[in-house]
């Protein structure tokens, strides 16, 4: 079984992203359960969301505390919280950000990290406003190409199956992140 939490912010799409990735993986033939964990809920206020990825049946019904993947939808939260927290050694995190992964050191201690700019790729195709842009399309692009569990044909599927307004801006959102990708390895810490 494979575990995938996202983090973002009310009205960035995480909770829409996982269901998406799952209808995605669904149509793949896997087992799936998508489920979000809300505080406050608000736009703006952190929201988590969770998705479970199995070739059998999934009998856990529990919180993910210990993912296999990360994807970060808003890349303040990278700084205002420990986004890695239960984070299995060696697992992989896709921020979004204009960054390059290579800056974010201290993660690449213990995780794989990728980058893509989804919010400027969901501006330049009007997907939300100029200043709340909604990335869940233009990561989950990223995240297949990244994460190779899933292919980018069947996530442009679910968005043109689940996603009703502004439909091919999305489509296109996503296949553009696909290819903008940014990907750094681990680094190789020496210990004394």
């Amino acid at each position: 079984m494979r575990e995938l939490r996202i983090h973002g912010r009310g009205g960035q799409g995480a909770v829409i992203a996982s269901k998406l990735l799952a209808a995605a993986l669904f149509k793949e033939g896997r087992s799936v359960q998508s489920f979000p964990a809300f505080g406050v809920e608000r736009r703006g206020a952190p929201v988590t969301a969770f998705l479970r990825i199995s070739e059998g049946p999934i009998l856990l019904r529990c919180e993910i505390t210990e993912p296999d993947d990360l994807m970060v939808l808003d890349p303040t939260l990278v700084e205002a919280v420990d986004v890695s927290v239960g984070l299995k050694p060696g697992g992989s995190i896709l921020i979004n950000s204009e960054r390059d992964p290579l800056t974010y050191t201290r993660l690449r201690e213990k995780y794989r990290v990728a980058t893509v700019d989804a919010s400027g790729i969901a501006r330049a195709h009007g997907i939300g406003s100029k200043t709340q842009p909604i990335v869940n399309t233009a990561i989950l692009g990223a995240f297949a190409v990244y994460s190779q569990i899933v292919s980018l044909d069947a996530v442009l599927e679910a968005i043109r199956n689940d996603v009703p307004l502004a439909t091919e801006a999305n489509v296109t959102a996503a296949e553009e992140a696909a290819y903008a990708v940014r990907t750094a390895p681990m680094l190789e810490v020496q210990h004394a």
